[in-house]
């Protein structure tokens, strides 16, 4: 859900360096986000899969249904292919009891039915359908759509009457009958919309075909064969200006459906020119576009913002952020989706990554990107708190599930942590890896299944930099000291947390070392403890140190300092670490000579284990459940994993 993010992060961001001539853009956005926020507040409360729908799987819909932009309403009906996964007699339908069923035809028979309160159709079979057969029905359905979620929405623009929907999350419901759940895509949709022969109709996939019927109508065919999550079914109909080229390499087509005003504003045709420059990008980081067999392109709406529906963003406004964002999609939220709303960073972190690619490589200096990235941290740290997963008791809160700080900045920030650990090469295949993931691709991920995919891809575990980042809350602040004695330079890196449900935050923390001749050394520390000591060898004549020199970690209020009382011997006798980490049976500890107390916490504080080191001996755990610990000794803490 970009729009959220476009419209909540563009207003906080204090640095802007986008082209701007659509300066009312955010606002526009705002209104949008609100709406989206509504209806998930409304519908989260309930499930991230239904109950009723799991039974079977839905394989192919078929909208046949009649829409004039200037009346707010449909009718018409949906047929649906469906693959029963167990005996049933009945089958549910996510569908808004604002619209009226009149009838459900099975096999030449009308079947008994009831619309519930629930937002449901629960229909009747004469006998149950075995398990494992295709079957399929039809639903006759018509009315004025709820406007509760806002997911079906016309106005005018230029005058012109203009018809759109925007489904996410739970909005499919309240324009045709569907199956909503985060755990079944439809493989194939079919889109036959009769409108005024005056309209055009912009949709997801292939335009099949345009015929002129009798009485002044047009019947437009799009078919999809891509897997299709619900929400991101989409439509938009006025009378479009379209315009057509060829996107990629090897080149497909590149389909946009704009507003006339639209098509006579020379900077916004440019940017949508420009998409032919991100997508190449995108293509050379994130793997092929995943829907080149259809198109990409753009239809416009009268909301501001935009959304990532799949083959065709809907657009409100053509600034290149948003443009880049809902591309990303594509790959992040589009061909692999959140597998709930809980991993919505997944969706939306990345695609605010894919902005981080797009002004990095394309849009900004590097100082500009220096400065864009000072405001996303500003605004991640702008609170102490918040995890950027969503856990089960936020998921009533709107404002939480597509919080711009957290879910979107924050969540880039953690994917953009992630390339600082892996490195560019390493990190980019591993992302390439986990579009293509057989149980991935086009398909849902959850965060164990991102983790597993890059595990498996790069043998880096992310368990403790997940616990610390997606689940913990807040950031670090450093203190880096350091002194230079000869060709050797000593550091000792200090951190303390923001919030209390992290106690250390495990990471490599780059450093730059400048010459009083221009010379630069660069370093990663692999800072595992409090106030833990690194040596290191240069050799030149040392005039400052820089931390965090790219912004490529989180941090806040950092300081760096030149600190002439450290010694080899006092930072090598701080050098603590746990090792190995994680760890099965046993652990051992470096950087202690002598006995002393210690003891083992659980993650949540709970008091495991108090008793002697000896150094030189190992620290038995096997009796330990698998998990996140900490292990204090001498005020330091360090935390471990055990498997």
């Amino acid at each position: 859900m970009k729009t959220l993010y476009l419209l909540i992060l563009s207003l906080l961001l204090p640095q802007v360096f986008y082209s701007q001539n659509e300066h009312d853009h955010n606002i526009e956005k705002k209104g949008l986000v609100t709406r989206e926020m509504k209806s998930f507040s409304q519908k989260m409360t309930t499930y991230n899969i239904s109950p009723n729908t799991v039974n079977y799987d839905l394989q192919y819909q078929r909208m046949d249904i009649v829409l004039d932009p200037a009346v707010y309403n449909i009718s018409g009906s949906v047929t649906s292919h469906f693959k029963p996964n167990q005996n049933m007699s009945s089958i549910y339908f996510d569908l808004s009891d604002a619209l009226t069923v009149s009838q459900v035809k099975y096999h030449g028979s009308n079947l008994t039915f009831q619309q519930l309160p629930t937002d449901e159709v629960k229909i009747d079979f004469p006998a149950s359908l075995p398990a494992n057969t295709l079957d399929s029905l039809t639903i006759n359905y018509s009315g004025a759509p709820s406007s509760a979620y806002g997911a079906f929405f016309n106005g005018t623009q230029s005058g012109t009457a203009v018809l759109s929907t925007l489904s996410e999350p739970y909005g499919a419901q309240d324009w045709f009958p569907t199956k909503q759940s985060l755990n079944d895509k439809i493989e194939r949709f079919d889109f036959k919309i009769t409108t005024p022969s005056q309209y055009n109709v912009a949709a997801n996939g292939k335009l099949m075909s345009e015929t002129i019927l009798p009485g002044s109508k047009k019947l437009t065919f799009w078919r999809t064969a891509y897997p299709t999550a619900a929400y991101l079914i989409a439509l938009s109909i006025t009378n479009f200006t379209k315009i057509t080229s060829t996107i990629g390499n090897p080149p497909f087509p590149f389909v946009n459906y704009v507003f006339p005003s639209t098509n006579s504003n020379t900077t916004r045709i440019a940017n949508i020119e420009w998409t032919k420059q991100i997508m190449n990008t995108f293509e050379t980081y994130f793997g092929p576009y995943p829907f080149r067999n259809e198109k990409y392109g753009h239809m416009e709406f009268q909301w501001g913002g935009g959304m990532e529906h799949q083959t065709m963003s809907s657009m409100g406004s053509w600034s290149k952020d948003i443009i880049a964002h809902e591309l990303a999609h594509q790959w992040f939220g589009d061909k692999v989706t959140c597998a709930t709303w809980n991993d919505i960073w997944l969706n939306e972190g990345f695609a605010t990554f894919g902005e981080h690619v797009a002004n990095e490589k394309l849009l900004m200096t590097n100082a500009d990107f220096m400065n864009y990235l000072v405001g996303q941290k500003n605004l991640i740290t702008s609170s102490t708190g918040g995890s950027t997963y969503v856990s089960d008791a936020e998921l009533s809160n709107s404002n939480r599930i597509f919080s711009s700080r957290l879910s979107y900045a924050k969540g880039g920030y953690v994917v953009r942590m992630i390339k600082w650990i892996l490195g560019d090469d390493v990190f980019y295949q591993a992302v390439k890896d986990y579009q293509t993931r057989p149980n991935l691709a086009y398909g849902y991920a959850s965060t164990a299944d991102f983790k597993a995919s890059f595990l498996q891809s790069t043998g880096k575990d992310f368990t403790e930099f997940f616990n610390d980042w997606l689940y913990g809350q807040g950031y670090p602040t450093y203190s880096i000291k350091w002194r230079q004695t000869g060709n050797q330079i000593l550091f000792k890196a200090g951190q303390i947390q923001s919030n209390a449900s992290v106690s250390f935050f495990e990471m490599p923390l780059p450093i730059k070392v400048n010459g009083t001749g221009g010379q630069t050394a660069y370093f990663v520390l692999n800072h595992t403890s409090n106030n833990q000591g690194f040596v290191e060898t240069v050799p030149f004549p040392v005039a400052s140190v820089q931390f965090n020199y790219e912004n490529q970690i989180l941090d806040k209020n950092s300081t760096v300092v030149q600190d002439n009382t450290l010694s080899v011997s006092s930072v090598e006798k701080e050098d603590f670490a746990l090792y190995p980490n994680p760890a099965k049976n046993e652990l051992y500890l470096k950087g202690l000579d002598k006995p002393a107390d210690y003891s083992i916490h659980s993650i949540d504080g709970k008091l495991i284990r108090t008793e002697v080191y000896h150094p030189g001996k190992s620290i038995g755990i096997s009796e330990l459940v698998p998990g996140t610990y900490i292990f204090t000794v001498q005020e330091k803490n360090i935390k471990f994993l055990k498997y």
